[in-house]
């Protein structure tokens, strides 16, 4: 395969990515425009944050699957095109619960992240894969910043009340646009190999009991969000407390089917506890506590990085009195940080190992959440610049290392433990933005820096991927013994 191919599909992956987070990130910059524009309460600016991301939880673990099974390119595509729909009619929106119902359906736009992840990683080898997902993640994560900085200075161009409504618009407008070309060009693996389709549908494969009773466990936080944002809408007066109740008992339900779908896809792991036999080959082994220890990983850093992306351009805005375009460049250093982190974080953790960045980079980042937490009016701008730009070059470095993990562990699987790893990442961000809603700044930045905190040290207990090629005849003993010991034996094609 010819390098210059590679790095193509790079370049077309990271451009959609970039564009679903300019889409998706549109609305913090214009936060206080838009409470003074439909006359917002402060509750209810901060519920239409949490709204933003609620539902790329679920869009996360949806599209995870859908790319496993249908490709990339289909996938990417269609994310492209249906999500500009509400991001354009946001623009037109003229009563709170309009604004609310289309950031709902905006926050599923956040799920093309995980696509780039399982395209990426079947266009590139072990050997580059850290820096290819570090490149698509900073580039693609950009644009987070460049709606942070960029939508405003669009807006001033028209001027008036209505400039975050072209801002908006332009932005759903380019997706489409974008979604051509994508698909015009993009394909889901290099010439000559054959892309591996998940063969099980609804749930992740997993390699034994334990696996799965964690596995089962972990879908009750991403739940407990979307409990969370009913509530919200409740005290905001969109929904009525006696439908709330019916939301809950719903959500119930699918928890409980979504359980059922899961020892349903790894039956085979239950009945290999009853009769004795291997729950799966070993060369399809793998360690889901290493997935787990990702998903607190990323629930801190761009859990944390969502979070504070959401809130702090109006932070900084009321508390040194500055205009929309600056607040949001100073807010963007946070977002900024990505173009050179993620890749070197990926970099890195290539060249000299994965858990050891990763391990730095967190304690970077639980570092500077507690540096953020001590700003405040006195400061000089320069300051609070470089404070919040050194944050996100740790956290961005800690995305970076994580996901040029998460690729190897089980490639037919990558879209759904992409989904998973992903899907926590925004329960951490409505984790977080909930505690800021109900508390102070101090409790909230305090709080990301104590879980980043326990993150760290969950990440002692990480271990390297272990890589061997699929054309082997069988597994060594060595991989064997790795993958038993929490170590996941990695299929490369």
């Amino acid at each position: 395969m010819h390098a210059s191919s590679r790095w193509k599909m790079l370049n077309l992956t990271w451009v959609s990515f970039f564009l679903t987070f300019v889409v998706w990130f549109n609305l913090a910059p214009f936060s206080s425009s838009i409470a003074r524009a439909l006359h917002l309460t402060p509750e209810q600016a901060k519920t239409l944050l949490i709204c933003n991301v609620a539902l790329t939880i679920p869009a996360r673990i949806m599209v995870g699957m859908l790319v496993d099974r249908f490709g990339p390119r289909r996938v990417f595509t269609a994310i492209l095109v249906i999500f500009a729909v509400p991001c354009i009619l946001c623009a037109m929106a003229t009563e709170y619960w309009q604004l609310v119902v289309l950031r709902l359906l905006v926050s599923g736009i956040g799920a093309g992240f995980v696509v780039g992840i399982r395209l990426v990683g079947e266009w590139f080898d072990a050997r580059q894969i850290g820096l290819a997902e570090g490149i698509y993640g900073g580039c693609g994560n950009f644009g987070m910043a460049a709606a942070t900085f960029g939508l405003p200075l669009i807006a001033g161009l028209w001027g008036g009340e209505n400039g975050w409504r072209w801002a908006m618009a332009i932005s759903g407008v380019l997706c489409v646009l974008w979604a051509g070309v994508f698909y015009r060009y993009a394909k889901d693996a290099p010439p000559g190999k054959h892309f591996k389709a998940s063969k099980k549908k609804g749930a992740l494969e997993v390699s034994s009991r334990g696996d799965l009773m964690v596995l089962c466990l972990m879908q009750i936080p991403m739940v407990v969000c979307l409990g969370v944002l009913t509530w919200k809408l409740v005290g905001v007066h969109l929904v009525a407390p006696w439908v709330s109740y019916l939301i809950y008992g719903g959500l119930t339900v699918l928890l409980g089917q979504q359980i059922l779908k899961i020892r349903s896809v790894n039956r085979v792991v239950l009945e290999s506890g009853r009769n004795g036999k291997a729950a799966a080959e070993p060369e399809h082994r793998y360690s889901f506590s290493q997935v787990a220890i990702l998903c607190l990983c990323y629930a801190v850093t761009f859990g944390g990085e969502l979070a504070v992306e959401s809130m702090l351009p109006e932070y900084l805005e009321k508390m040194f009195h500055l205009s929309v375009a600056l607040a949001g460049v100073l807010g963007a250093g946070f977002a900024f940080a990505s173009l050179i982190a993620r890749p070197l974080g990926g970099y890195l953790g290539d060249k000299f190992g994965r858990r050891p960045i990763i391990l730095i980079s967190l304690a970077g980042s639980a570092l500077g959440f507690f540096g953020i937490y001590q700003i405040d009016h006195t400061w000089p701008l320069w300051a609070v610049m470089v404070v919040v730009f050194t944050a996100g070059l740790f956290l961005m470095a800690a995305n970076g290392a994580n996901f040029c993990i998460a690729p190897l562990i089980r490639k037919p699987l990558t879209g759904q433990i992409a989904g998973l790893i992903g899907a926590y990442g925004n329960v951490g961000s409505v984790a977080f933005l909930t505690i800021l809603s109900l508390t102070s700044v101090g409790v909230f930045f305090v709080t990301m820096g104590v879980v980043g905190a326990i993150a760290f040290a969950a990440c002692f207990l990480l271990r390297e991927p272990v890589r061997h090629v699929a054309h082997e005849a069988r597994v060594t003993p060595a991989e064997l013994t790795a993958s038993d010991q929490g170590m996941p034996a990695v299929a490369m094609g």
